[in-house]
């Protein structure tokens, strides 16, 4: 028999009035019952071991905590609980680092009432929901070959944006206080991340992808 039970969902948003217009909508279904808002990251870990909801919508762009750490949080001390990352925002980075915390769906904030109540049912089932236009900016991502230099340390571009200065190896080590067997690994690991066969050719494809200050 099927569970008659309505589906536990919690609001996370630093805007009151978002999820008092949530809370409205998960009014109008009787399938659907809200068991707890939350205004921050930290207030919605606290909240969801105690709650227990089977549902919870996330905002991802809040304070100390944001929603991918707080989804991340979640998802480790109450494995049960789903949840969807619902945002303004479909930046790729933003989609990956909610997807990687374990989110199970994200959604943008103009969904409509209908389709949010649909992947709330998902989501409890065990469903993924995509926005169309994040699941077009995955497929992009996924198609795209990264940019140059994507995989470069932090140490890697300081040596980098020396060599397009024109700085020696010498001179480069002692600028930042390393050996100059130091800097040739380095050079080493910068043309090789960059498919490079020379210095001047790495400093050109620093140059043209802007890839230092």
């Amino acid at each position: 028999m099927a569970d008659s039970k309505p589906i536990r969902v919690m609001i996370v948003d630093d805007h009151i009035m978002l999820r008092r217009g949530l809370a409205a909508f998960l009014k109008v279904f009787d399938d659907l019952e809200l068991v707890g808002e939350a205004g921050s990251g930290e207030e919605a870990v606290r909240l969801v071991t105690t709650l227990q909801p089977d549902v919870v919508l996330m905002d991802l762009v809040m304070g100390e905590m944001d929603g991918a750490a707080a989804t991340r949080a979640i998802c480790q001390s109450c494995p049960q609980v789903q949840v969807i990352a619902l945002t303004s925002f479909r930046e790729e980075m933003l989609v990956q680092k909610a997807l990687q915390a374990g989110a199970i769906s994200y959604l943008l904030k103009n969904v409509s009432a209908a389709e949010l109540a649909a992947a709330i049912r998902a989501a409890h089932a065990g469903l993924s929901t995509l926005a169309p236009e994040v699941a077009e900016a995955l497929i992009r991502a996924a198609i795209q070959p990264p940019a140059p230099g994507h995989d470069l340390t932090s140490r890697e571009r300081q040596v980098l944006e020396l060599m397009v200065k024109g700085l020696s190896n010498n001179e480069i080590g002692k600028r930042l206080v390393v050996s100059q067997s130091t800097i040739k690994t380095h050079g080493s690991s910068i043309l090789s991340k960059l498919g490079v066969a020379s210095r001047t050719e790495a400093v050109a494809l620093a140059v043209q992808y802007n890839l230092v200050a």
